[in-house]
């Protein structure tokens, strides 16, 4: 029997509901609209269907004045992206994506802030040559974007402990139990190829139904004290309990998520709320039913106000969990205790349980590719090429060659060494602590610049930074394009959310372990107000702080800031 006090928005559908009504399981005419030969683009349509399938059309936003003057359609081109829980591929995975970016893309892979792959500068016609081949290497891109479940986070720290190993086995698991029934990415792509692994299923979508969800959904699991993934960021968050070295089960936090619209109050960032604790065995019920909870009460008349979290805070928090419980037929049990001290990486090499090496390169802003002075990707093509572990790719854009011999170890420490591939070390730790989204060129959303102009900033910032004596202080800063905060802006110690071209809004102020939200400090500023407002800030902050004090933690207590009041912050 329904919920008497939860009730969906009232509302006429938003057109996309209707495209995905019409769509006969995210079908659509996509599978004609790729072999339609007179362009290079398709239909809002069926792009609207092809975010389901793990890819967004785009076109380079460098060329489009040259190109309308020349009367040409855009410069259209797909990026793509794969789905790889927890973010963890074979060598031989590595080298198919750094061979198909060659091949079909524009030469370099991106590394995302959901521990995945990205290429970009796909054309249409190497679409279904280049989706097949990465299916034949046992990945997919199957519900990397859309309304539905994307790749689940994971902490992918191989060194600590076992544990790690088998959080991330729950990750593979959710990620998989949460995927789409339909069949049409496997017809339209792999001419109903069956991948290896992949289930039987019926052609309906139990949990999901015709329509989807009304906007995408995240999950995440962290395994303190690292907050590495931002568990507070997720629509659905899980943090590993540990208790003399053996998983108990898993802290539940639900409604994070940080994007928002610029101007509109009614949008906002918001860090996920603690609602209880539950077993392993329990996660993958308690994530489908409330997947079907978004699914029931969600916007779906207005897409920036259909996220989880305005669900939850639309309905209210206890009778969400009600409902939560009322479906799963048992209740959640009190949270237990858990501490997190950073959102960061640990780089360069790290021995870990059962003899194993494992490195962390540092990978500014998350682009692989070569430049005439750093080879990163041949360098990294070559250790794949010897490399018998894995590659984990972390939520802050960087990479760990993981599961290293000691034998294997001096071969690759000589290619590290032979490319200059770096942990970073040389490096200010700000630039270490950075993100950026893609934004431009190809980024339809972006308004300003992101990983094109962030590394050059830093680099001015770094001027003010050592004149202070701060080098090898930590300071998370992360830059995005536009609000929808690809790389969670709104948890950066000092963030910049972009306006306009050349001026963003700046952010100070949130958690240097990830549970507190920035706030707005100055709006619509470019270069010069931001470094002189980071010269004073700076400053202060290197005479006045107190010992262990981050930055985000000082400029609030020096009043620079205020903390927030509206609930948004989280303490445990």
């Amino acid at each position: 029997m329904a919920n008497q006090k939860l009730k969906a928005p009232e509302g006429t559908p938003s057109d996309v509901e209707r495209i995905k009504e019409e769509s006969n399981l995210l079908r659509g005419t996509l599978k004609e609209s790729m072999l339609e030969p007179i362009s290079a683009g398709i239909s809002d349509d069926d792009n609207r269907l092809m975010k389901h399938h793990g890819s967004y059309l785009q076109d380079d936003r460098d060329l489009r004045i040259e190109r309308q003057k020349q009367k040409l359609e855009p410069a259209y081109q797909f990026m793509l992206r794969v789905r790889m829980p927890g973010g963890v591929c074979t060598p031989q995975q590595w080298l198919v994506m750094d061979e198909l970016a060659h091949k079909n893309g524009n030469g370099t892979l991106k590394l995302t802030t959901r521990q995945t792959f990205q290429m970009h500068g796909i054309l249409k016609w190497n679409m279904k040559n280049t989706i097949e081949e990465i299916n034949h290497a046992l990945l997919d891109t199957i519900a990397a974007c859309g309304d539905v479940n994307r790749n689940v986070m994971c902490n992918p720290n191989p060194y600590q402990s076992d544990v790690h190993g088998e959080v991330y086995e729950w990750s593979k698991k959710l990620s998989d139990d949460l995927l789409p029934n339909t069949r049409a990415y496997y017809e339209i792509w792999l001419d109903e190829e069956k991948v290896a692994g992949s289930p039987e299923v019926e052609e309906s979508e139990p949990m999901y139904g015709p329509v989807y969800l009304p906007r995408k959904f995240k999950i995440g699991i962290a395994v303190p004290p690292s907050n590495d993934i931002d568990i507070f960021s997720q629509d659905l968050g899980f943090i590993a309990v540990v208790e003399e070295g053996q998983l108990i089960g898993f802290n539940v936090t639900i409604g994070g998520g940080l994007g928002m619209t610029h101007g509109d109050e009614k949008t906002y960032p918001q860090v996920g709320k603690v609602i209880g604790f539950c077993k392993p065995e329990q996660i993958v019920d308690l994530a489908e039913k409330i997947i079907t909870i978004q699914r029931d009460y969600g916007n779906r008349s207005v897409r920036k106000y259909a996220r989880f979290k305005y669900t939850v805070d639309r309905l209210g928090i206890e009778n969400v969990v009600e409902e939560i419980e009322n479906r799963l037929g048992w209740s959640l049990e009190k949270a237990k205790p858990f501490h997190f001290d950073d959102n960061g990486d640990r780089y360069g090499w790290e021995k870990g349980v059962k003899g194993r090496w494992h490195y962390t390169l540092f990978v500014e802003t998350g682009r692989i590719a070569d430049r005439e002075d750093y080879k990163l990707m041949t360098g990294l093509r070559e250790i794949a090429r010897i490399h018998k572990g894995d590659f984990r790719l972390t939520a802050n854009q960087n990479i760990i060659i993981a599961n290293v011999s000691s034998q294997k170890k001096k071969k690759i420490n000589e290619l590290i060494e032979q490319y200059g591939l770096t942990d970073g070390q040389h490096y200010s730790a700000l630039r270490r602590s950075s993100m950026a989204c893609v934004a431009l060129p190809t980024c339809g959303l972006a308004m300003a610049e992101a990983e094109r102009y962030l590394p050059e900033l830093i680099g001015k910032i770094d001027d003010i930074i050592d004149e202070n004596g701060l080098r090898n202080e930590e300071i998370t800063i992360r830059m995005t394009g536009c609000p929808n905060s690809c790389a969670r802006p709104s948890l950066g110690e000092i963030a910049f959310i972009g306006k306009s071209p050349g001026k963003y809004n700046m952010y100070l102020g949130a958690a240097f372990d990830g549970s507190r939200l920035n706030k707005m400090y100055k709006e619509t500023i470019g270069e010069e107000e931001i470094l002189s407002e980071l010269k004073v800030l700076l400053s202060r902050y290197a005479k006045e702080r107190e010992e262990k004090e981050h930055f985000g933690d000082f400029v609030i207590r020096a009043g620079v800031i205020e903390a927030t009041t509206d609930g948004t912050n989280f303490h445990n």
